[in-house]
């Protein structure tokens, strides 16, 4: 059986530990109502956008060119991974590495053994989880929710753009983490460039009816196709920052239970050992008096 000392240390510790859990959990509650109504703000523009591009589209008589619908042969492949900066939120990251994995496993293993899959990391605990496995993995943006403002993500999706319109990937995914509520976050494996049908769009079916396009069709699908890009980018770094936030109440409020569930057991123990101590001595004392009483 443990000492008193040491189970006096295990429940100052303990102690200490559900404190940082308590704070963590308020910390993580007062910024997901932020990000909740970011991401809440954000999804009817994303929306309505991609509503947009599917209607003029449908109403355009030409098909407009542009490199971002170019469809290529899939020798090299580009995964946008939007994970967290930091750890303690659950399985949040393990359940986004684990899908990117299963992803490529189902599409681009012949690719990943060419070393011909690349990953774009937005967050550092994927940038670090895919560096560990091997991967080319491009950093240059994993620091986007210490500056989570559209100017940047826009320039974080203006540059896969650019590399995708220049034949540096054929194919661009994405990966990340839905906001459903505080406990369910739903993965999202989204194709993002090339464009082709329904991937911008929310699969609203176009009416039929006859467009005047001012200034014309070119200038307008050429305006739309990009910002919808960049949109769809921040939507999901919106979706999974709002996602981590919600996660890690989560696992903070269940290590805080556990705590206490463990403080409960911690004293229970303390006060059985101290009990059996002071029995012990009172059985010593007494012993040795009738020591001294048949001496």
């Amino acid at each position: 059986m443990a000492s008193l000392k040491e189970v006096r240390n295990r429940i100052v510790s303990v102690n200490s530990t559900q404190q940082i859990t308590k704070a963590m959990k308020m910390v993580a509650a007062a910024k997901l109502r932020r990000a909740q109504d970011n991401i809440l703000q954000m999804r009817p523009y994303a929306q309505k956008l991609g509503q947009m591009l599917s209607t003029v589209s449908a109403g355009s008589e030409n098909s407009v060119d542009s490199p971002l619908k170019t469809v290529r042969f899939a020798e090299k492949i580009l995964i946008i991974v939007v994970t967290s900066d930091r750890g303690l939120c659950g399985a949040f990251n393990t359940n986004i590495i684990k899908a990117t994995l299963a992803l490529i496993e189902e599409k681009y293993s012949v690719q990943a053994g060419k070393g011909n899959v690349e990953i774009f990391a937005i967050g550092k605990k994927g940038a670090e989880a895919f560096n560990r496995r091997g991967f080319k993995v491009n950093t240059a943006y994993t620091d986007l929710f210490t500056r989570l403002k559209f100017v940047n993500v826009k320039e974080a999706a203006e540059k896969i753009m650019k590399d995708f319109s220049e034949g540096r990937y054929d194919v661009v995914d994405l990966v990340y983490n839905e906001f459903k509520n505080v406990a369910t976050q739903i993965i999202h494996t989204d194709p993002y460039l090339p464009i082709v049908a329904d991937t911008t769009t929310q699969k609203v079916k176009a009416p039929e009816v006859n467009y005047i396009f001012e200034p014309n069709e070119e200038e307008i699908l050429a305006e739309l196709i990009p910002k919808s890009l960049k949109i769809m980018l921040y939507r999901a770094v919106l979706e999974s920052n709002a996602s981590e936030q919600g996660a890690r109440m989560t696992a903070m409020d269940k290590a805080t239970e556990n705590a206490q569930d463990l403080l409960k057991e911690l004293k229970l123990i303390y006060n059985r050992t101290r009990q059996a101590a002071i029995t012990t001595e009172i059985l010593e004392i007494v012993g040795g008096a009738e020591a001294l009483k048949n001496s």
